[in-house]
């Protein structure tokens, strides 16, 4: 009997099957590659370039380091980096009203993907007081990115796309990479600071 598989090969050369990954499957430049060009927002944006999930999630990272009154431990940082590493492997970061229209299915492919990523970085799950924290920096991300990124209006953020947090003024990344406030960064730029950080972060650990 043939079971369904679902290649994809990665620049490394490894070979990652999404219907059945396992934690050796890809390297780091994989994966920073992926998040580089995977993109936010369905790849729509106000500036010449769409944001990619790899800055998200620095920048959630960084907020999160932002609110924390001690250091925060790297395998906490890790984690936040990694939030959405899944969807780097995939290719493809799922707008979050449509995920309940593609079913079951998907949030499986999707949860086995997020285990294979815990399990070779060595991350502990959510406790439930984390990940309430973590939704909150995830959705001031969000919300930030709509207005600054996307160019919805501050009142659209909150009467159509429905996220009641409050989008930031200021860009956290700023003062870590400077730059232009908000401005999407280049693939090449974005795995490069992503796989810096991720490379930094292994290290520490």
């Amino acid at each position: 009997m043939n079971h369904a598989r679902a290649w994809v090969r990665m620049p490394s050369g490894k070979r990652l099957d999404l219907l059945d990954p396992t934690p050796f499957d890809w390297d780091d430049a994989d994966l920073a590659l992926g998040l580089a060009r995977t993109y936010r927002w369905g790849g729509h944006s106000a500036w010449p370039l769409p944001l990619s999930v790899a800055q998200h999630s620095i920048t959630v990272m960084q907020l999160r380091r932002l609110w924390s009154v001690s250091p925060l431990d790297p395998v906490t940082e890790l984690r936040e980096l990694l939030h959405d590493a899944e969807e780097g492997l995939l290719g493809f970061d799922c707008i979050s009203v449509l995920k309940p229209f593609l079913g079951e299915s998907f949030r499986e492919l999707s949860q086995r993907l997020e285990t294979a990523v815990f399990r070779r970085y060595g991350l502990p799950a959510w406790t439930r007081a984390e990940h309430r924290i973590h939704k909150r920096a995830d959705r001031i991300a969000a919300a930030s990115e709509a207005v600054h990124v996307v160019g919805w209006s501050r009142q659209e953020v909150r009467g159509i796309l429905k996220i009641r947090s409050e989008p930031l003024q200021d860009d956290p990344l700023l003062a870590l990479y400077g730059g232009r406030p908000w401005e999407p960064w280049p693939p090449d730029l974005a795995q490069e600071r992503f796989l810096a950080e991720l490379r930094r972060l292994m290290d520490a650990i």
